[in-house]
C-alpha cells in the first residue's frame, strides 16, 4: 500500500506559478510510474505529467512547456511546477502511482493503484 498526500494548491492570476507537492508513505520500497492527473467539472481525467522509475518524463500536449514533474532525492515526494498558468488549467489536481514500464499521457487514469486526495488549483483571468 501507498498514501499519496497533495499540497500546495491555490488560487492564482493568469500567468502565475504554482508548485503542487505530493508526499509518498507506506510501501514506497516498490519503484513506480508516478504521475499528476487533472479533473475539472464536467470533464476527463486528464493526465499531464508522468515520470518513470528512470526518471525519464513526459506531458500532456496541454502543458508542455510549461509544467515540469519532478521527485525529490528520496524519490518520497513528487513535485508539479505550474507556470504560465491558463484558466483552463483550473481543476482539481491528483498525484498518482501505478506499476512501472507504461509511463505516458496515453496510460488510462484507471490504470494507476494509488491516488491522493486532490489538491485545487484556481486560475483567474
Amino acid at each position: 500500500q501507498v498514501q499519496l498526500v497533495e499540497s500546495g494548491g491555490g488560487s492564482v492570476q493568469t500567468g502565475g506559478s504554482l508548485r503542487l507537492s505530493c508526499a509518498a508513505s507506506g510501501n514506497t520500497d516498490i519503484s513506480y510510474c508516478m504521475a499528476w492527473f487533472r479533473q475539472a467539472p464536467g470533464k476527463e481525467r486528464e493526465g499531464v505529467g508522468f515520470i518513470e522509475t528512470d526518471g525519464s518524463t513526459s506531458y500532456a500536449d496541454s502543458v508542455k512547456g510549461r509544467f515540469a514533474i519532478s521527485q525529490g532525492n528520496s524519490k518520497n515526494i513528487l513535485y508539479l511546477e505550474m507556470n504560465s498558468l491558463k484558466p483552463e488549467d483550473s481543476a482539481m489536481y491528483y498525484c498518482a502511482a501505478g506499476w512501472s514500464g507504461y509511463c505516458d499521457p496515453m496510460r488510462p487514469w484507471d490504470s494507476f493503484d494509488y491516488w491522493g486526495q486532490g489538491t485545487q488549483v484556481t486560475v483567474s483571468s
